[in-house]
């Protein structure tokens, strides 16, 4: 691998870790404290709710939990960054608001935490990317994304959870959001379609040919210069008379009219 690959590989891990990384840090902050920050929550239609839009993803119940969704992100954060490096942060940032909003809009009566419904947008968005855009190389990503994360759209159906506590909701936004943004962004971002070298023919550019029809000009008749004689062509017309004599009794003189 070429530095610059392992440069660009190292950079779109470092926006995801950095996510993850604090996602710990709150962890370790009520550990420490002993302080539940579960108030920062999503918690639907409620003012006081609109906050966890925002700062849910960062808040989890357990490190069962917290496990659960840190590897995802860090898998999901990295593909996004590095194939889609030029609208990676349009897509987080939304997958972010989009699926919090709906959560807020749509959600149970209870506080709605944790990074699930982020993870389940990057994992939608990148999968259907690659199917929207028709992109061989897009579509390894996508088979990638199905072999990993295949299992979570179960995650969508409420009923296969006996616990009342996940947040499905979180999970079927998410779902949706990554999505419309496939579709939204399916001819912007990810990487140009290479050129082969049968492909890469030069051809002459019209506008520098100067032989072009359009580009030649008339040919103008040159005027004399003054104190010079116009050489004039005179045509003369010669017309022959017919070798048979014409019979002609009247012996008087010819007249014209």
């Amino acid at each position: 691998m070429q530095k610059s690959e392992k440069a660009k590989l190292l950079n779109s891990f470092y926006y995801p870790a950095l996510i993850v990384g604090v996602m710990w840090l709150v962890k370790v902050i009520e550990l420490i404290s002993g302080n539940e920050l579960v108030w920062l929550g999503v918690f639907p239609l409620k003012l006081k709710g609109l906050t966890g839009i925002i700062t849910a993803p960062f808040i989890h119940a357990d490190m069962a939990h917290l496990t659960a969704n840190s590897f995802p992100m860090l898998v999901l954060g990295s593909l996004l960054f590095y194939v889609y490096r030029s609208i990676a942060w349009r897509v987080l940032v939304l997958s972010w608001i989009l699926t919090g909003f709906w959560v807020w809009v749509l959600g149970r009566e209870s506080y709605h935490i944790g990074a699930s419904g982020v993870v389940y947008s990057l994992a939608f968005f990148l999968f259907f990317s690659g199917i929207f855009r028709k992109d061989n190389r897009l579509l390894a990503v996508t088979f990638l994304v199905a072999f990993l994360y295949g299992s979570m759209v179960w995650g969508i159906f409420p009923e296969l959870f006996p616990q009342k506590n996940i947040s499905w909701e979180s999970h079927l936004m998410g779902m949706v959001a990554g999505i419309v943004l496939a579709y939204f962004y399916r001819n912007e971002g990810g990487p140009e379609r290479k050129l082969y070298s049968w492909e890469m023919v030069d051809e002459p550019d019209e506008d520098d040919d100067p032989d072009a029809y359009w580009k030649v000009k008339p040919v103008q008749k040159k005027e004399p210069e003054p104190g010079q004689n116009k050489e004039v062509t005179q045509i003369n017309y010669v017309y022959r008379e017919s070798s048979k004599p014409e019979e002609n009794t009247d012996q008087s003189p010819k007249s014209s009219i």
